[in-house]
């Protein structure tokens, strides 16, 4: 684990019918390769599934899922975006972050590709245009780790520990993306008048060091964005963030649902269930290159109230009026 600071004035399942030899399927067959792992991605997984039923298309009836899952292991993506396209897929699904993006993109030129990703696509060389994507991929960016959303979590952590002399994010460095997080830090840290310190993690080992770093960081919060493999260890983060009693910050609900203090961020449910239209559209014979990829409209604030007593922490009345969801 590594840790930089910047301071301002102050393994998968296939869910398809057996084929004999030498057959074609008989339905079409869709490879969803993820980063992240098949338990903590249920939730998601319904709504990709919800948005394929929307289109005319349920799994197991006129339709069927080849999964493969990293479980936050980046290296294993290229191999398994290998294994999808050697099954000739119909159309292959990358999802949890910019590594699968990139995985299935350097897998294949001609099947159409839809990702799930939380960064500008067109700056992370995915596609060439928003509106025109061009070439087999397109999909859903939900603007997780875009500099607005980066610098709005910060904001709102601060109004929850205004006394804090310091925010953490924890980053992991083996995510290309994280190289926004180094960018943005300094204008960051100027904009809300307190440190940044980026805490890399990238094992659970790092993840329990990281945590184990805040105090003497003097850190009075941290920021988790949403990332494959903080995801894919999203109740080992929480539980974590209870043990140091850290107050947390995420870009994901699921993160507030399952303990966090907050969370702030678009609906990757929906990104899902977005990416799992466009699948269908692509299946009845749209193409990749005429589909823009897709941008959230909503973002939502969600308040633990139960993990604030637990910390002992106030949340100010107007920050409460200001939230969409308070779990009590």
């Amino acid at each position: 684990m590594r840790r930089r600071a910047f301071i301002a004035g102050l393994g998968g399942t296939v869910a398809w019918p057996v084929v004999a030899l030498g057959q074609k399927p008989s339905m079409p067959v869709i490879g969803f390769l993820s980063s992240r792992s098949p338990g903590e991605s249920a939730s998601v997984v319904a709504g990709f599934r919800q948005g394929l039923s929307e289109i005319g298309f349920i799994e197991g009836v006129n339709l069927a899922i080849a999964f493969r899952w990293a479980e936050g292991h980046y290296g294993r993506l290229p191999a398994l975006a290998a294994e999808l396209v050697g099954l000739q897929v119909a159309a292959l699904v990358a999802v949890g972050g910019r590594p699968s993006a990139l995985a299935a993109k350097a897998a294949t030129s001609t099947i159409p590709v839809v990702f799930v990703v939380g960064i500008d696509p067109v700056a992370a060389g995915l596609v060439v245009s928003i509106n025109r994507p061009g070439g087999n991929v397109t999909g859903m960016n939900f603007v997780s780790a875009e500099a607005e959303v980066i610098a709005k979590s910060a904001q709102l952590l601060k109004e929850v520990v205004p006394a804090a002399a310091a925010i953490a994010f924890l980053v992991n460095p083996s995510n290309p993306s994280a190289d926004i997080y180094l960018k943005e830090a300094p204008t960051l840290a100027g904009a809300i008048g307190i440190r940044v310190h980026l805490v890399d993690a990238s094992t659970e080992h790092d993840l329990d060091e990281a945590f184990a770093s805040l105090g003497k960081l003097g850190a009075g919060g941290i920021v988790v964005p949403a990332e494959g493999f903080f995801d894919s260890q999203r109740d080992r983060i929480v539980a974590l963030a209870a043990r140091y009693r850290v107050p947390m910050i995420s870009s994901l609900r699921e993160y507030a649902v399952a303990g966090g203090l907050m969370s702030y961020g678009a609906s990757l449910s929906d990104a899902y269930r977005r990416a799992g239209i466009y699948v269908g559209r692509i299946l009845k014979g749209e193409k990749p290159a005429d589909l823009p990829v897709e941008q959230p409209t909503k973002f939502e604030l969600l308040i633990n109230l139960k993990t604030a007593g637990a910390l002992d922490l106030t949340i100010p009345p107007t920050l409460l009026a200001r939230a969409d969801e308070v779990i009590e």
